[in-house]
């Protein structure tokens, strides 16, 4: 049976599929920004730590000064920097003017300054967490002053 609006919908569905993240970002770009701001693993690390993050300048300096005990763990170690660097993201698009969220047709989001300037935050919160540096506030502070 050749129905040709049902044809093309099934196309239409499949390259929807197939562009990933990516696509999503296309359509719902707010939705996704609050799907990358979650970071539950850091906060949840955060809390037990007796910080909460409100999503401010200021919480970056304050993680910044926390003992690095998830260290220890190697497990947890790229799952956490990948949540430091969604957090730093979060937080430079939620307060440095023009800075928003992009996808990368592969799936990898990056911070996007009114600059054009792109930031790659999940590599600089897997730095962060592993090594210590650059710290989440040099990063923010940089951004801001772009």
């Amino acid at each position: 049976m050749n129905i040709p609006f049902l044809d093309n919908w099934r196309k239409r569905q499949a390259e929807r599929r197939e562009s990933g993240l990516a696509g999503v970002f296309e359509d719902d770009p707010e939705g996704v920004g609050e799907l990358l701001s979650e970071c539950e693993l850091l906060r949840s690390q955060a809390a037990v730590a007796g910080l909460t993050l409100d999503d401010s300048p200021a919480s970056l300096q304050a993680l910044d000064q926390l003992l690095p005990r998830w260290r220890e763990d190697p497990e947890l170690l790229p799952w956490l920097g990948n949540d430091a660097g969604l957090y730093l993201g979060t937080v430079i698009t939620r307060s440095v003017p023009g800075a928003r969220w992009h996808v990368w047709p592969g799936g990898h989001p990056v911070v996007r300054l009114a600059s054009g300037r792109e930031l790659q935050v999940v590599e600089a919160g897997l730095d962060w967490a592993v090594n210590g540096a650059p710290e989440l506030t040099q990063i923010y502070a940089e951004a801001a002053e772009a």
